[in-house]
This record gives C-alpha cells, sequence and structure tokens, in this order.
C-alpha cells in the first residue's frame, strides 16, 4: 500500500503541470503553425486543459487520502497547487473565450 501513495502524488503532478502548460503550449502551436488559428485551437485546449486539472485534482485528493492514513507525514502539496492551478487556468480561459463569445454576438 505504500507504493501507491508517491505514485498518486507524482500522478497529480504530472496531470497539473500538464493543466497548467496546455494553453501556453496551444497558443505557441499556433503561433508558429499556419494552418491554425488561435481562437480554433483555444477551444480545444481550455476544455483539455480543465480535463487535466479535474484529473489532477482527484488524483491529488487520493495522494491526500494515502497520506492521512500513513504513518510518514511527508508534505506533498505541490502536487495539489499545481492541480488547482491548472483547474484556475481552466477556468480563466473558460471565461476569455465565453467573452469573446458574447462580444461576436453582440456585433
Amino acid at each position: 500500500m505504500s507504493s501507491s501513495k508517491p505514485r498518486s502524488g507524482r500522478v497529480a503532478g504530472f496531470f497539473g503541470a500538464l493543466a497548467v502548460l496546455a494553453i501556453p503550449v496551444d497558443v505557441l502551436v499556433a503561433k508558429y503553425l499556419n494552418g491554425i488559428e488561435l481562437i480554433r485551437s483555444l477551444y480545444v485546449a481550455v476544455p483539455v486543459s480543465a480535463v487535466l486539472a479535474l484529473i489532477a485534482l482527484t488524483a491529488s485528493r487520493r495522494a491526500r487520502l494515502a497520506r492521512a492514513r500513513s504513518v510518514y507525514g511527508d508534505n506533498g502539496r505541490w502536487a495539489a497547487r499545481l492541480a488547482w492551478a491548472g483547474l484556475y487556468c481552466a477556468v480563466t480561459g473558460g471565461i476569455a473565450l465565453a467573452i469573446y463569445g458574447g462580444l461576436r454576438a453582440a456585433q
């Protein structure tokens, strides 16, 4: 059982980092590739970031519960912070897309 504790923390950190990096990497890809429009690529990147953040939050919670049952109380909060940062990026991107859609509809 002790092997699942560090593993779920690492999984949470990995998916949290992917969630945080999904939108900036998408912007770079849209910038350097000619056939991709930025706004259309963000329609994909924002939900991908949200899904990755939710996976990271689930794994982070699982790691927190495993830490609570453990005798060794290592402090692995960085994975939870990455997961919440990824969710913050996804929500911010969603708000930006909603405002853009509202402005386009008002034209």
